[in-house]
Parts: structure tokens; C-alpha cells; sequence
């Protein structure tokens, strides 16, 4: 394949027949629900077990004033929310009643990345059962997860079509006294497009190229739902970003966010920000205190340029010449969501009031990692160019390879620390989002200038001609597992790579 200029290759590509990935939707098993379905929770029993049935279908679900056919767990968006503890064994009887195969991903967790645990080479068929199984080690951290799918090449079409959900894990964080006075929100950030009939929305050529963003953006699975908080309370908001490649740039009308803990658990002390910005499968939790005047209050989405050639912030990818991109398929005009608008993600109500709750003055000490025992170099990029018999190709490349299932691309021994030197060469400027599963890392360094703060990482974002470096203990487990971009579109076409953890 030799490579050739992204506009070049955007006018070559120009009346081509969008993606026919989500086309299942239109023939799966359709169960029609309620608009706002109770939301279920799974926790575990006295005998420190989660045992749940997971069932991924197709559901008629109400989006605001939209209705479409989505991807559901059990019926619903997000699917139920997971609770355990560490030490507790977990046991998902998952169902597929898709029409093609998926599997399970536990975002963030540290788990076995082998059998019937974290695995994503798994692979169920539609109309059959599997049984998941793993313990959370009693050293787990307490935090905010996410399980979704994770069968390579379908994981974006699954994920923006509506599947997944969250996953809690309670432990010291929430046993701090303050943390324990504060009410308590989860928002499952997601968005979606329909076409006209009701379908997901076809990705266009664009939309493959920068990742899949839709016009209707919800919490919860709800447009602008409305939270409330006491004058004077505490409200801990636990953020996770589920949607497939749109970065949420978080803003709360006139109240700061204290943020206490990040994908991997908790940091030391609160930090004050006035913005929040969230890649795809980023977690964060904030605490807010009521101390403004009564009122209604919104959650914002700035505008943010992620780069490329897209317009960031409007769901706009994917239209004019491209066509079959969610311009032209989404269920709001472009007009409605010009690139420098802030769009409402939902509103914050005052009703009441409380004796002023304060704030934690310390949270749970981040013990930094000694030094690595071998340095890697990774690199970001993409191609596109013509390819034999193939027409048309584009690629997202680590080190100037596709994922190829058979190939190791790093080989670590279990017990040691590596440092990990992500370097973004995409020639756009466009951002990235770097995932590694079964172990969390640190952040030591941005273009060689130290991390702010020390915190627990499992996803992080790499701007363009950036040099992130991260610092890997490999604990407890060896096996198989992955590291990849998180605007899934990307990992799809290529930008995945293969660890072999060997004991």
C-alpha cells in the first residue's frame, strides 16, 4: 500500500457507499421499551458474590424526542450498574441476541486478561451463552469502570450503536467521611445519531477517519436530565465517557469541580478545575458544593477541536461530500450545533437546603513507581493510500503496523515497570486516545515536562506531535492482552497492539 494525501484521498473516496456496519440493527430482535426505564443495579450478596444475567439485544429506545433502534444490556442505556468490593468474585451469564458476535470488556479492571475473565479474543456468536468469571484482588483500588464490547472490528458500530455500561468498585474512597455525606450521581456520557427510519446511522468516509460522533448527546441515556442538589450539600459526580470518539470538555455553570479521583482511583488531594476534559473511555469523579444562589444551573460541552479535518463539538463529521455521515442522517441539523456552541448535557437544580458539608482535605496518597527496568517506543500515526485489489485503504498504525492477532508487538516480564513513550505523528493534528488493559499506569511525563500530579491511569489522551510518557507496573498477571486508541473507530482500522505478559 503506498501512501497518498488525506484531502486527496477525501475526494477520491467523495460518493462512495457509506459503512455497511450496523446494518444489523435493522434485522435484529426488536423489544420495544419505556422511554426512561428504571435504571437496574447488581451488587453483590453477603457472601461477597455478583452474580448477574447480561443480555445484549436490539431495543426500541426513546432518546428525547427521538426514537430509534439502539443496542441494549437488558433493555436499557446504560446497561445495569455493577457493584462489588474487593475480594468479590463476579459472575456474568452473558447472552448475545445480536446478529453478530460480541463479548465483554471490564474497562479498567485488574484482572486476568485469560479465560473466561477480562479476554477479548473471546468470541460469542449470536444466540449463544457464556458464562464470565473472575475474583477482584483484594488490593483493587476503589473506583468508576466501564464494561462494553470489545470484539476487534465491530467495536465501534456496537459501542456507538448503545452497549455498555458501569461498573463500581467500593472500597477506602468512599469510607472517607466527607465522601460519605455527599449525594451521589453517575453520568454515562453517550451520544447518538438516527437516520430517518430509526437506524443508527451509517458512518461515512469521514466519520471512519476522525471517529464516529452523533448529534444527540445524552446522560444516562436521557437528553438533559435534571440532577438536583441542596444549597449547602455535596454532590460527588462519578463521569464516565462511553461514547465511541467524542471528547467532552466538562463545564458546571458557576461552580468548580474538585476533582478526587481519576480512571484509576483516587488521587491525594482534591483538585479545583474549572473545566474537565474527557477522552473516550476516560473516568472521573468530582465533588461540587451547593454555594451558589437557588437555581437551575447546566452541564456544558464546550466546543473542542480534537483536530483533523472534522468539525469538532457538532456531531458534523462525515457530511457534505462524503455522504452517510451522521450530517445527513443525525437526528439534529447541523445548524443547531454550530462548531463554537456549547451543547447542554443537563441541568442542575437547587431544591432545598442542608448544613454547609465540606470538603476532604485529604484523599489516599498515590505511591509513585521506581524507575523502569526497559524504556519502549510507540508510535501514533495513520495511512491511507491504494492497495491491491482493494481499492481505497485507510490505516491506524502503532509503530507503522495494523494489529495483527498473530504478532507480538511487546513482550514484558510479570513483576517488572516499564516506561512507555507514546508519540502522536498524525500528520492532521488529530487526537488521540491510548487505552492499555489489565494494568494501570502513571503519567510521568508530557513533552518531557513532569505531570502535574500523581494519579491512576488506565486511558489518556495524546495531542498532536505529543510525546506522553507512562510508567507500567506489570502485576499480578500473565497472559494476552491489548493496548489501542479509544476512539474505536480507530482500533477497528488498525491502531491496536498485542502484549504478551509472560510470568
Amino acid at each position: 500500500m503506498y501512501s497518498i494525501n488525506r484531502r486527496k484521498f477525501l475526494i477520491l473516496s467523495s460518493g462512495a457507499a457509506g459503512s455497511a456496519l450496523l446494518t444489523h440493527c435493522a434485522n435484529s430482535p426488536v423489544a420495544s421499551v419505556p422511554a426512561r426505564p428504571p435504571l437496574s443495579i447488581a451488587t453483590t450478596n453477603h457472601d461477597g458474590l455478583l452474580e448477574v444475567a447480561l443480555e445484549a439485544s436490539s431495543s426500541l429506545i426513546n432518546l428525547g424526542d427521538q426514537q430509534g433502534h439502539c443496542l441494549t444490556y437488558n433493555g436499557t442505556i446504560p446497561g445495569p450498574r455493577l457493584e462489588a468490593k474487593p475480594g468479590d468474585t463476579v459472575r456474568i451469564h452473558f447472552r448475545n441476541r445480536l446478529e453478530q458476535p460480541t463479548n465483554l470488556h471490564y474497562h479498567g479492571l485488574h484482572i486476568p486478561p485469560i479465560a473466561n475473565a477480562d479476554n477479548i479474543f473471546l468470541s460469542v456468536s449470536p444466540g449463544d451463552t457464556f458464562s464470565y468469571e473472575f475474583t477482584l484482588p483484594q488490593s483493587h483500588p476503589a473506583g468508576t469502570f466501564y464494561y462494553h464490547p470489545h470484539l476487534h472490528g465491530a467495536v465501534a458500530e456496537q459501542v456507538f450503536g448503545g452497549l455498555g455500561g458501569i461498573f463500581v468498585v467500593r472500597g477506602e474512597l468512599d469510607d472517607i467521611p466527607e465522601i460519605q455525606t455527599a449525594k451521589e450521581e453517575f453520568l454515562f456520557l453517550k451520544d447518538f445519531a438516527f437516520d430517518a427510519n430509526g437506524q443508527i446511522s451509517l458512518p461515512g468516509h469521514m466519520d471512519l477517519m476522525q471517529g464516529r460522533e452523533g448529534t444527540i448527546l445524552t446522560v444516562n441515556g436521557q437528553v438533559n436530565p435534571t440532577l438536583s442538589l441542596k444549597s449547602g450539600e455535596l454532590l460527588r459526580l462519578r463521569l464516565i465517557n462511553a461514547s465511541a470518539s467524542r471528547f467532552y470538555r466538562l463545564q458546571l455553570e458557576q461552580h468548580p469541580f474538585y476533582l478526587i479521583a481519576t480512571d484509576g482511583g483516587a488521587i491525594a488531594q482534591p483538585i479545583e478545575l474549572q473545566e474537565l476534559l474527557l477522552s473516550p473511555g476516560e473516568r472521573a469523579e468530582v465533588l461540587v458544593q451547593g454555594t451558589q444562589p437557588p437555581g437551575q444551573y447546566r452541564l456544558l460541552n464546550l466546543p473542542y477541536d480534537r483536530g483533523g479535518m472534522g468539525m469538532m463539538g457538532g456531531g458534523m463529521m462525515g457530511g457534505g461530500m462524503m455522504g452517510g455521515g451522521m450530517m445527513h442522517h443525525g437526528s439534529t441539523s447541523p445548524a443547531q450545533f454550530p462548531q463554537n456552541t456549547p451543547q447542554i448535557l443537563a441541568t442542575l437544580s437547587y431544591q432545598g437546603s442542608t448544613d454547609p458539608q465540606l470538603l476532604p482535605q485529604q484523599l489516599i496518597a498515590v505511591k509513585l513507581l521506581p524507575e523502569p527496568v526497559h524504556t519502549r517506543r510507540i508510535e501514533l500515526s495513520m495511512s491511507m493510500g491504494m492497495s491491491s485489489g482493494m481499492g481505497m485503504k485507510m490505516a491506524f498504525l502503532f509503530n507503522g503496523k495494523e494489529f495483527d492477532m498473530d504478532r507480538v508487538d511487546a513482550t514484558v516480564k510479570l513483576g517488572t515497570i516499564e516506561d512507555w513513550e507514546l508519540i502522536n505523528l498524525d500528520p492532521d493534528g488529530m487526537e488521540h486516545s491510548f487505552h492499555l488493559h489489565t494494568n494501570p499506569f502513571q503519567i510521568v511525563s508530557r513533552n518531557h515536562q513532569p505531570e502535574s500530579y500523581p494519579a491512576w491511569k488506565d486511558t489518556v489522551r495524546i495531542r498532536a506531535n505529543e510525546t506522553v510518557r507512562i510508567r507500567i507496573p506489570f502485576q499480578d498477571y500473565p497472559g494476552r492482552t491489548v493496548y489501542h486508541c479509544h476512539v474505536l473507530d480507530h482500533e477497528d482500522l488498525g491502531m491496536m497492539g498485542l502484549v504478551d505478559i509472560q510470568a
